[in-house]
């Protein structure tokens, strides 16, 4: 599965995770099994020839309807940071699920 993060720059050892309105980078993680097979980084979100299932945000405040109405499903990050820490939530289902 994809997952797509908002991320302050393109470096995955030192990213972390930022608003929709500061980001400098997508995260684009590919996810399968509990391991995290692949992290490509872009400047732009791209359409990908694969559907991209979820988005992470920093906090339950972002604009994410346009990622909903893509039928994305949007998960907030509590106090995780890194993409490390964010994926090994989402590994045991730690991020919050936001609704309409």
């Amino acid at each position: 599965m994809l997952i797509w993060i908002p991320v302050d720059g393109n470096d995955e050892e030192n990213s972390i995770i930022t608003t929709l309105d500061e980001l400098k980078a997508w995260a684009l993680v590919e996810f399968n099994d509990g391991v995290v097979e692949k992290i490509e980084f872009s400047e732009q979100r791209e359409s990908q020839d694969r559907f991209v299932e979820f988005i992470v945000v920093k906090n339950r405040y972002e604009n994410t309807m346009e990622f909903m109405q893509e039928g994305m499903m949007v998960l907030v990050a509590r106090y995780q940071e890194s993409i490390e820490e964010i994926m090994e939530s989402f590994k045991f289902k730690e991020l919050d699920e936001l609704g309409i």
